[in-house]
């Protein structure tokens, strides 16, 4: 039953991929697309606009789906909280505030990727310590990671009010978008993303122990600080590696890990391919739509995925009181 499931994931992603190029503005032909992706029509306006616009805005879609997925499971794991994700505890934020700090300073693109790993690692280690030295309850985390979060956007837009130059569109770095992709945008997050998805999963034997509580863990031979440290630097890797060219994507880390456990239980070995697959469809569709809805005009996709993942948010949110309410 797990592999038809499997199985089903890996076509929905491979539709949506097909999908995503074929739809548009400009609606392509599924013959022609064929043709292009098998290195033929080279001189064709479709060949031309599969290449450089179609394909690396696929790409992008799902390595930004498969990123954030991945990091919101290794996040609620190190954090002990199903209400953890990149956007809740205010990983994305911190990593878009080292992105404009670096663009103000005049940083190279090459080193946008590094900035934002570096914004990311240092909000998850605040946001981890604060809860750590607190031993605060799961919904104070979340409300500590909204101030950390709602402190760092005014540090965004406080940057992009001082420097005019910099080069961002801000509204749409702050919903998150995808338009405007190209390879070149993507060489370098694309390295740090696959790095780090091909490190998170053999990690997943030490995230199922993790989850079984620091005692029982260090008991099995964990080495349970190394581990969680471990996580947190893959984490921010892949949410901040997304954050420097597809800006503060919302929710992908929160919804598809809740779907993906509803769908195959918690094994992390199960779990993290999983969730990388489903969020990749997940962005894939959403970028589709903003695309398709509201043509010629586009919709960015960290819209659609907020009206989406705000209701869940909240209904996980509700959940969560509820269970706290009735075990006291």
């Amino acid at each position: 039953m797990q592999k038809h499931k499997i199985l089903l994931l890996v076509l929905l992603l491979l539709a949506c991929i097909f999908a995503g190029i074929l739809l548009g503005s400009v609606p392509l032909h599924p013959a022609s697309v064929l043709r292009c992706l098998a290195g033929l029509d080279k001189d064709s306006t479709t060949y031309i606009l599969v290449n450089t616009v179609r394909l690396p805005r696929v790409m992008g879609a799902v390595l930004a789906g498969m990123g954030l997925a991945t990091a919101g499971v290794l996040l609620q794991s190190v954090m002990n909280n199903s209400l953890a994700s990149p956007n809740t505890i205010g990983v994305n934020s911190g990593a878009g505030f080292a992105v404009m700090l670096t663009l103000m300073f005049g940083g190279a693109s090459y080193c946008i990727p590094a900035a934002a790993f570096a914004g990311a690692l240092l909000t998850t280690l605040t946001i981890f310590g604060l809860a750590y030295a607190a031993d605060s309850s799961r919904t104070t985390i979340i409300l500590a990671g909204i101030t950390v979060s709602s402190f760092l956007n005014a540090g965004i837009n406080t940057i992009k009010l001082l420097d005019t130059d910099i080069t961002v569109n801000l509204t749409t770095f702050m919903i998150g978008s995808l338009s405007g992709l190209t390879f070149d945008n993507l060489k370098f997050p694309a390295a740090a993303i696959l790095t780090a998805l091909f490190l998170s999963f053999p990690a997943a034997k030490s995230v199922n122990v993790l989850n079984l509580g620091d005692d029982i863990a260090r008991s099995l031979g964990l080495h349970v600080i190394l581990v969680r440290l471990f996580l947190l630097v893959l984490s921010s890797i892949l949410s901040g590696c997304v954050v420097s060219y597809a800006g503060l994507l919302s929710f992908v880390g929160l919804i598809v890990p809740h779907i993906c456990r509803r769908l195959f239980g918690n094994d992390a070995r199960i779990l993290l391919p999983c969730s990388a697959l489903l969020g990749a469809s997940f962005v894939l569709i959403c970028d589709i739509l903003g695309r398709v809805l509201f043509s010629p005009f586009e919709l960015p996709a960290g819209v659609l995925m907020s009206f989406v993942g705000g209701p869940f948010f909240l209904y996980l949110l509700f959940r969560n009181c509820r269970k706290i309410t009735d075990t006291s």
